[in-house]
This record gives structure tokens, sequence and C-alpha cells, in this order.
């Protein structure tokens, strides 16, 4: 997406990595900055434009003001340890260990990298679903491992079982699995999990498990966490964080849940990566996770409005939409709109319509399977949704 060039190397300077070569900057935060730079309305990045809950920022400027600005406890403050355990026990119906179970990291994005650092070694091979959220290919190649993908076909999103069973093999060591999923809003279904049980069993093989938008679902979709699964309490990594379902997605503050061997792999990669988390942070989220089921219920019917505002907006503007069930996204389709591909149409949308979106190349190894797909978020305010709609309403499909 037209990134800067960089400047040339000197003829004779030390060689970069190979790794780095392998995969592009972030497209979902180069849309942020070309939204800024247009002016546009920003339905890219799934940042929610609206304020946090008041009861969590009260609570880390209590933190703050306590003088609780030092280092926690390198593995995640007893406080934010506890609520987790709590609430991983009361949603999963499983008690995990507070001292030895748990790791908070900065953000469920360093929970995954210090994860797949922990557990892949050197000609490792991960199973990655496309499309996919952007990070987890650049995961795996950092962490030394081969990803495979395997496709996940719309409208509805299934995948081939064949060419599941196929991904795997004696050099498979894990498979990221994220539930509800970004970019697609699937969620997964108990039939399909067990395939995914019944895999990784097999194969000895870790479930690495982002389940950050568990309480976003909609239709009557339900989320089963895979580690509740006969067979995957002791092989699966269960990532979460606050960013989502608490709106401070600029905290940082996330979590992997693994059995005890695997979390002292976990906490020596954490310890290297970032040392720890922000101590005030930590302490309002242990506030946030006790939250009674009434927030996540109105979470929940909060965002469903929100899909259903911009599922009518973009049916309105000309896009063929793949309705979620759960998350706060929307894949949609824009052949109709004559554009060469998605990164053409994306350019044009946010220097021309003034709304940016992302392109769905960017959720595929092959940017030809996305060169139809943009995806948009819905973690926006009415005054948000208003003014993208004037705008798309400039939008024209061709002959």
């Amino acid at each position: 997406m037209n990134p800067a060039k960089p400047a040339p190397a000197p003829a004779n300077s030390p060689s970069l990595s190979p790794k780095v070569a392998q995969f592009t900057e972030s497209v979902i935060r180069e849309m942020t900055r070309m939204a800024i730079q247009y002016q546009a309305i920003n339905l890219s990045q799934g940042f929610p434009d609206f304020p946090a809950p008041a009861e969590i920022k009260r609570a880390a400027q209590e933190a703050i003001a306590a003088d609780i600005n030092q280092y926690a406890i390198t593995w995640g403050s007893k406080n934010l340890r506890n609520s987790i355990a709590e609430k991983f026990e009361r949603t999963t119906g499983i008690p995990i260990d507070t001292e030895r179970e748990i790791t908070v990291c900065c953000g469920s994005t360093e929970s995954i990298m210090a994860t797949m650092m922990a557990i892949i070694s050197p000609g490792d091979e991960v199973v990655v679903f496309e499309p996919f959220y952007e990070n987890y290919g650049p995961d795996a190649i950092m962490s030394g491992a081969s990803p495979r993908f395997v496709k996940l076909h719309a409208p509805d999103w299934k995948f081939d079982p064949e060419e599941l069973a196929a991904a795997f093999g004696p050099r498979t060591k894990a498979i990221i699995l994220n539930t509800p999923n970004n970019p697609t809003g699937k969620v997964f279904e108990r039939a399909e999990l067990e395939m995914i049980r019944d895999l990784c069993v097999r194969w000895n093989t870790f479930a690495v498990t982002d389940e950050i938008y568990e309480h976003m679902l909609y239709d009557g979709a339900k989320h089963i966490p895979i580690c509740t699964l006969d067979g995957m309490r002791e092989r699966t990594v269960t990532i979460n964080a606050l960013s989502k379902t608490y709106s401070v997605t600029g905290w940082r503050v996330g979590w992997a849940v693994a059995p005890p061997d695997v979390s002292v792999a976990i906490r020596k990669c954490h310890d290297f990566l970032t040392v720890g988390a922000a101590a005030p942070l930590q302490e309002a989220g242990a506030i946030a996770l006790k939250f009674p089921q009434e927030y996540y219920d109105k979470l929940a019917s909060d965002y469903l409005q929100r899909r259903e505002r911009l599922l009518g907006i973009l049916t309105n503007a000309g896009f063929k939409c793949f309705k979620p069930r759960g998350a706060y996204y929307i894949m949609t389709d824009i052949a109709d709109f004559g554009f060469p591909d998605d990164v053409a149409f994306a350019k044009y949308l946010v220097s021309e319509i003034g709304v940016a979106a992302v392109p769905g190349s960017s959720f595929y190894k092959n940017p030809a399977s996305g060169r139809t797909q943009v995806r948009f978020t819905f973690c926006k305010t009415e005054k948000t949704f208003q003014a993208a709609e004037e705008r798309l309403a400039k939008l024209k499909k061709s002959a």
C-alpha cells in the first residue's frame, strides 16, 4: 500500500535477516496512517472511537495515584492473575493455577509471539486459517516456523476437512485458531473444533487459540473454547486481553493461559521480550475482569446494533457483505465496483471518497485470493457511521 521507499543500504553493509523479507509492514496500521493523511473516516483498524468504561479508567487513575508505578511481577500482578483465573473458570468451567498457568504480556500480540517462540523449533510448521489476522504469518516466521495455510471459504467461511488434514504432519507443532475470527467474523462450531482437536491429538500438536473477541457474538452463535474439549486441556494455549472487551486497545495488557510446563517456557520468552506489562493498568484490568454478566450482555447487544448499522450502510453503497457472527468486522466483496484489485479500490476509497478500509489481500498468503475483498470495522459511534454513510453514498458501481 504505497510504503515509503527505504534509503539504499551501503554496498558493504551487514546483511539483514531473511525472515523480514517474507512479510510486509502491517497493512491495517498503514491504512490508519492514510486515514489521517486524507482526513478520512477510519473504518480500517479495529479500535473503538468511544470511551472505555468509567470504572476501568478510574481504577487505572487510582492505581497510578497509589504509586503502583514500578515493575509488577514479570508474569503478571497477583491481583490480575487472580481475576484472570476467576473469569476463566467462570467462562470455561476449568480451574487454573494462578501461580503456574498464567503469563501476563504486553497485549495479545506479545502473548502470541512469546508463545510461538516458546514452542517452536527450527523446521517446525504451524497451521494457519486464511483469511487470517495479519500477525499470524509473521509470528510463525519470526519464531522460526513455516506457516501452512488452510482456506476458509466464503460466504460461510467453512474449511475443507481434507485440506485441513493434509496441512498436518510430523513437522506440525501448532495450529493458530482465532474464534470469533478476525477478519471474517466466523465463530467456529463444535463439530469443526472437534475435527481440529482430533488432528491435534493425532499429531501431538499445540492449539494456540486467540479468543479476544469471545464476548462479541450474534445470531445465537456460541463461543466454545477449544481447551474445554476432551484431550485439549494439556495442549492448548489460550490467548486473551483487555483490549477489545473493555475498549482499551492502547493499554496493551494481554495474557496466555497454558499448562505449567508450557507456561515456564512462555514466561522465559516474555521476560526477555518486554519484562512486563504496565503495572497500574494491570490493577485496573483486575477490576474490569470482575464486571458482572450484564456488562458482557450489553456489550454484545450494543455491537449487534453497530453491526446492523454498518451492514445497512455498506449494502446501500453497493457492497456485497458477508454477515459476521462474531467479532466486530465485516468482510465485503467489491467485484461490482470494477476496480482491478482490492489495493486500487482501498486507495481510491481513502483518498477520493474519504473512508478507510483494509484491502482483503492483506489477509491471505496469495494476494490474489483477496483481490475482490475489503474489510470494515464497526467498533464506532453513530457520529462516525453517519459521516461514513454520507461519503460512501458517492460510490458508484461499474455498469
